[in-house]
């Protein structure tokens, strides 16, 4: 022990608890090193990543255009850019999505202060009326899937077939766990597994699990043989067992062959979707994305009486999402409409 009757490590905590003097900050203190950035990039999902490097690619590449400072940028050159994106017709979405990009820039650059929006978001709100009033199209959003399209998309498949058999998998699960892409696709052949009452599946991360905790997701045994969850993986696990694919990825790339080969893409989910449903003839065909399966499973919950509050936690949106808002409104318009029975 020393004077004071604290043992050194009480000691030294104690001094390093004490108000520290001012020192100045050199080059060491800010520098990372290549692996910390890569962390720190990989802290963003990878699609959100891919989005906000183009954004801020075009950013910079329209800053050095109008001899502007890009980064740290003011309030009045993101207003002007917002002027740019919005005389070039580009879809509010997009416009949001660019702000978006910008401020994070500023953020992970270290940067304390934000370029103020307020100018910007007044110049989009003006753009976004302007648009409105003349006829221009609002955001597109995909048709939600319904059992009868599910059921006819499935029917398009061809179950003799690895392909159809892969795809049918796709689709129900897809609804079934209103799956976003990125989730279908990172499943792994150990993430399902059948239960007394259906199908467990494990959703490792999403875009609403930030901490990566992960969570299971229960699927009931389907009524349908075309649609039943857990005949799809059967017949699907059954495929892979005969490729020796015993571990890795649950969704594959299929040759035409019929030969099993790596894990699916996202972009290739999306083109499975729409060629399935255009096949089927589901109502605008070419409007389907793999969206619409993620739509539909929450469109025909809320439509057999599911709480929103169950729909959002099986879907892993967050609790006041108001995208889920989106789809039930789209149910009561109908269900609770105002003119319903009154003798039209």
């Amino acid at each position: 022990m020393d004077e004071r009757g604290l043992t050194p490590a009480a000691g030294e905590w104690a001094q390093a608890t004490q108000p520290a003097a001012e020192h100045a900050h050199t080059g060491r203190d800010y520098a990372l090193s290549a692996d910390t950035r890569r962390l720190i990039a990989d802290g963003v999902p990878a699609n959100t990543r891919r989005a906000y490097t183009r954004q801020w690619a075009a950013f910079t590449a329209w800053c050095a255009g109008h001899q502007r400072h890009s980064l740290p940028a003011t309030g009045q050159t993101l207003a002007e850019y917002t002027a740019h994106l919005c005389a070039r017709g580009q879809a509010p979405a997009s416009i949001e999505q660019a702000l978006a990009a910008v401020r994070t820039m500023h953020r992970l650059s270290g940067h304390t202060g934000q370029p103020a929006t307020e100018a910007a978001r007044l110049a989009l709100r003006a753009y976004k009326r302007r648009r409105a009033e003349s006829g221009g199209r609002a955001q597109r959003e995909a048709p939600p899937i319904t059992i009868d399209a599910l059921r006819a998309m499935v029917s398009a498949c061809d179950l003799s077939t690895t392909i159809g058999l892969r795809d049918r998998l796709l689709l129900v699960l897809g609804l079934a766990l209103m799956g976003r892409r990125s989730e279908l696709v990172a499943l792994n052949r150990d993430d399902v597994r059948e239960a007394a009452d259906g199908l467990e599946v494990t959703i490792r991360t999403s875009k609403t699990d930030k901490e990566s905790r992960g969570e299971t997701i229960a699927i009931p045994r389907g009524t349908h043989p075309l649609t039943d969850p857990v005949t799809a993986w059967r017949d699907w696990l059954h495929a892979l067992d005969q490729a020796e694919c015993s571990a890795g990825r649950l969704l594959r790339r299929v040759n035409r062959h019929s030969g099993i080969g790596p894990s699916l893409g996202a972009d290739a989910v999306n083109a499975i979707v729409r060629d399935l449903a255009v096949r089927a003839g589901v109502p605008s065909a070419h409007t389907v994305t793999a969206h619409s399966l993620r739509a539909g499973g929450a469109t025909v919950a809320y439509a057999a009486g599911v709480p929103v509050a169950v729909i959002a936690k099986h879907g892993r949106w967050a609790p006041s999402s108001p995208v889920v808002l989106r789809y039930i409104r789209a149910v009561d318009r109908w269900r609770d409409n105002a003119m319903r029975n009154v003798g039209l």
